[in-house]
């Protein structure tokens, strides 16, 4: 099984399709599946453009795969300001209280380094990404 907090890379299995050149932080995997984030491609559009967050700071966003584009998950490293984040490594947290991640963004004033704002995600159904690992699609760093 794939180890939470490992980075995956896509292989030129891949190229021309959705995960061409993609690396993917995985957050989750047991049993039901894997989830990850796709964490080097920008969206190309900050918080403050969606309407929700039209009052916000101005904040990139990254596009994190093709599953469930219409919400926004976080990654961070500051579980001081942001309660109820799931550990992915030792210094890094999946989740939390989004209430708490714009608070920390317009008033904190935290950087991209401790944040990480995703449109969507990545899902594989259980051992189906260990199956395409060991079909070669992709390579753990």
């Amino acid at each position: 099984m794939i180890k939470v907090g490992s980075h995956i890379k896509s292989t030129s299995l891949l190229d021309g399709s959705y995960f061409e050149n993609a690396t993917i932080l995985i957050v989750e995997n047991n049993v039901d599946g894997a989830v990850g984030f796709v964490v080097n491609r920008p969206f190309g559009r900050s918080l403050n453009e969606l309407t929700e967050f039209s009052k916000s700071k101005s904040f990139p966003l990254l596009e994190g795969g093709p599953v469930d584009q219409e919400h926004i998950y976080v990654l961070h490293s500051r579980p001081d300001l942001i309660k109820g984040g799931q550990p992915v490594t030792d210094n890094k947290y999946f989740g939390g209280s989004m209430q708490e991640v714009i608070h920390a963004i317009n008033v904190k004033d935290v950087s991209e380094n401790e944040i990480q704002l995703f449109l969507g995600y990545c899902g594989w159904d259980a051992d189906e990404l260990e199956m395409e690992v060991e079909e070669g699609s992709w390579t753990v760093v």
